[in-house]
Parts: C-alpha cells; structure tokens; sequence
C-alpha cells in the first residue's frame, strides 16, 4: 500500500506538537500541503520550516479553534489561497482530569469550547466547501475516554468533551456521505506526548497495565491511522470510530 497526497491540501489543527505535529508531517511526507491551526506559535512556525525543507508546501496560522469568527476568517483565507481543503483533521484539544465534584463551570466551557465546540467551528468552515466538491475527508481526533465515561484517561468533563466528537462524528458522516464527503473518528488510548510525561511513573505503571499490547502508543501509531482514513484506500468507510488504543477497548 503506497500512499500518495500530492494533490492533496491537509487542514490540520493543534498540529504544533504531539499528534498533531506527527500527522501533520506524515502527511506532508507523502506530498500534501500542509496547513496548520494553533496557538502554539513558535512550534507551528518551526514545523512548517520542517516540511517545506523536504520539499512540500506549508503554512501556519495562529487561530483558536473555539473562535467561530476567527475559525471563519482564517479558513477562508486559507481557501483563497489554496484553492480547496481536501482533508480536515480536528485534533485540537486539552485534557481535564480533575474529579467532577472538584470542577467549575468554566473549566467546563474551557473543555467543550476546544474540544467539542472548536470540532464544530472548523466543521462549520469546510464542510459545506467539502459538499460543494462532493469530496473530501474529515478527520476528528477523540479519545477512548469519549467512550468509556473518562475513568484514567480524562474523567468526566473531557469524557463528556470526547464523547460528543464521537457522536457528531456519526452525525456528520450520515449529512455528507450522499455528498462524498467521510467523516471519521480516531480513539488514541495513552499516548507519548507531554501530557502523558507529566504524569507521576506510579500512574503511567497503572495506564500501562491496561494495554494488551503493554506499550503506550505513540504519535505515529495515530498518525498512520490518519493517512489511511485520509485516502482513497478509505473511500468505503465513514461514521468509522478506530480505536487506535494498544487493544484497551478490545471487547
């Protein structure tokens, strides 16, 4: 299987570091332009430099996906200048793990605002672009939390955050599929990024414990995931949730 975006133009947001910087430049590997969304200025800048020293396109934008006019504006500029979006990818997000009973209600909205609203934003930007074109392929980034309730992997704000990708993922994919546009989800379990290092070594034992494949994932472990669902080898599959999780959510 040899993958081939070089016609292709990749959305990408929170695409400064972790996951997103692994999809970003996996992507970018096989030929598309990259467009990347974060508040992460310098990281976003120096990984645009990356990919086009090997040679393809790229730009930053600092924009706050929570921002609907924001959103709005930078996605049109983007669709100016590049002409189309072929693939969307919402990874953009923060983690909650602080007990329900220990919570504020802006903690919450901060939570929903990135990782569900901020979802919706970018959605809102492309995907009626997507429809004009009958094609195109939307990528959300969830999280095993979204199905679970949360329990080690993020409690119940960003559960609940995670579980609402999942179900406007479903939802979306049921709008665009008459349309060619496929909407599909991806559920990392523990994953090598900063905030999984921040944890104490006891935690990151008891995380481990609970992978079959007794390793965490790591960001080219989601990355993979995301070049698959973003090409023609996918063009059956949508309203998909891959579980890309070490075998965690194995039935």
């Amino acid at each position: 299987m040899e993958f081939d975006f070089s016609d292709k133009v990749a959305l990408i947001t929170g695409g400064g570091r972790g996951i997103g910087r692994a999809i970003a430049l996996s992507l970018s590997a096989k030929g598309a332009s990259v467009i990347v969304f974060d508040l992460l200025e310098k990281e976003g800048r120096e990984l645009i430099e990356e990919i086009e020293r090997g040679g393809c396109r790229g730009d930053f934008f600092k924009v706050d996906v929570s921002n609907f006019d924001e959103v709005k504006e930078v996605t049109s500029e983007v669709l100016r200048k590049y002409g189309k979006v072929d693939i969307l990818v919402n990874n953009a997000g923060i983690v909650y793990t602080k007990p329900f009973i220990e919570c504020e209600p802006q903690e919450w909205n901060k939570v929903i605002a990135v990782n569900l609203i901020g979802v919706f934003n970018m959605c809102y930007a492309v995907f009626p672009h997507m429809i004009e074109r009958r094609k195109g392929k939307i990528i959300n980034i969830a999280s095993v939390a979204g199905k679970r309730g949360g329990g080690i992997f993020g409690n119940s704000i960003y559960a609940a955050s995670k579980g609402g990708v999942i179900a406007f993922t479903k939802a979306l994919a049921r709008e665009g599929g008459p349309y060619g546009v496929h909407v599909n989800a991806i559920c990392p379990g523990p994953t090598e990024t900063r905030m999984l290092n921040g944890f104490p070594e006891d935690k990151k034992k008891a995380f481990m414990e609970t992978i079959p494949l007794r390793r965490f994932g790591r960001p080219e472990d989601i990355a993979y995931a995301v070049l698959f669902l973003a090409s023609d080898y996918s063009d059956f599959i949508t309203g998909e949730i891959m579980d890309v999780d070490g075998g965690i959510m194995m039935d």
